[in-house]
């Protein structure tokens, strides 16, 4: 390749990755999440389904959500990052439905969840996390 040419050829985007910066403190976040609502509800599960199945479901069904999320941090990409964006957005529906649903009818839930009362056992937690980690997603896009 002559020096010619070397200077003509566009500089190459570096490509963009997730889990770097500020997406770093949501990996960690969402792992924190993972290993939280995963263990909650394998004992109570293991310990008690009959009190309130629909609950641990619900909390184990969150630590899949929370895991694909973590691990499309890690791995990165366009196609991860779509993924990610599409769990974080059915993460803020589950969220919003599960912590209305235990406001207007807190006898379904003999048990909170993970999403109960739209987080509050867990600080807000659940609800601002898909806010944010969307917000970074859709940002990680145009970069």
């Amino acid at each position: 390749m002559t020096d010619t040419e070397r200077t003509t050829e566009a500089p190459r985007k570096q490509p963009f990755e997730l889990g770097t910066g500020p997406g770093r403190v949501l990996v960690w976040f969402y792992g924190v999440f993972t290993v939280a609502a995963a263990s909650r509800s394998v004992v109570q599960m293991i310990l008690d389904f009959d009190r309130a199945p629909l609950a641990y479901v619900l909390s184990a069904a969150a630590a899949v959500v929370y895991g694909f999320i973590t691990y499309s941090l890690v791995r990165g990409g366009e196609k991860a990052r779509r993924a990610a964006l599409v769990c974080c957005a059915a993460e803020l529906v589950g969220v919003l439905v599960v912590g209305t649903w235990t406001m207007v009818e807190p006898s379904a839930f003999p048990d909170a969840t993970v999403w109960s009362d739209f987080g509050t056992g867990y600080l807000l937690i659940p609800v601002i996390l898909p806010v944010t980690g969307m917000i970074w997603l859709r940002r990680a896009k145009s970069a």
